[in-house]
C-alpha cells in the first residue's frame, strides 16, 4: 500500500464564517456540501482538492504548520492579501534558491498561509521591495540549493 495523493487539508478558525468568506473572496474557493459533524466545519473546493475549515474557538494554530497554495496571478494575490492584512498577521516574501517565490501571511483564524509563485524573475522587485533571497539570509548546501516547490507535473 502507498499513498497516491492528498485529498484535503484541515485548518482551524475562530470565526468559521469569516474564515470561509476569506478563502472564497481572496482565492475564489467554492463552498461545497459538507456533512454535519459534532464540531462545525465548512468544506471548500480548491481545484481537485478540498480545504476543510473547523471551528476552534479556543485554539491557537501552530506557529509553523502551514497551508501552501499555488496562485495564478502573483500581483492580484499580493494585493488581495495585503488589503486584508493587519499588523498581527504580518507578511514575508521569500525567493528560494530555485527562483520560486513564497508569500507568508496569517489568515483570519491565525493559520500560517504560504502563497507559491513559480518564477521570481517575473516579479517586479521595485514594487515588492521586501522580496528577499533565502540564500542571503541562510547559507545553503549544494543539495538544498536544488530544492523546488513544484515537482515534475505539479506546476499548475
Amino acid at each position: 500500500m502507498r499513498a497516491t495523493g492528498i485529498n484535503h487539508v484541515s485548518i482551524s478558525a475562530t470565526d468559521l464564517e469569516a474564515s470561509t468568506r476569506f478563502y472564497e473572496e481572496v482565492f475564489g474557493m467554492e463552498r461545497i456540501p459538507t456533512p454535519i459533524f459534532a464540531t462545525p466545519v465548512q468544506w471548500l473546493r480548491i481545484g481537485d482538492l478540498q480545504l476543510h475549515i473547523f471551528l476552534e474557538e479556543s485554539g491557537t494554530p501552530p506557529s509553523r504548520h502551514h497551508l501552501g497554495i499555488t496562485i495564478d496571478d502573483f500581483e492580484a494575490a499580493y494585493e488581495a492579501v495585503s488589503d486584508r492584512m493587519s499588523g498581527e498577521w504580518g507578511a514575508e516574501l521569500v525567493e528560494l534558491p530555485s527562483g520560486q517565490v513564497q508569500l507568508y501571511f496569517r489568515d483570519p483564524g491565525g493559520n500560517l498561509i504560504e502563497l507559491n509563485w513559480p518564477d521570481a524573475s517575473t516579479v517586479d522587485r521595485s514594487r515588492y521591495t521586501t522580496l528577499g533571497r533565502l540564500v542571503d539570509r541562510v547559507p545553503q548546501t549544494a543539495e538544498s540549493a536544488q530544492a523546488v516547490l513544484y515537482l515534475e507535473g505539479t506546476r499548475s
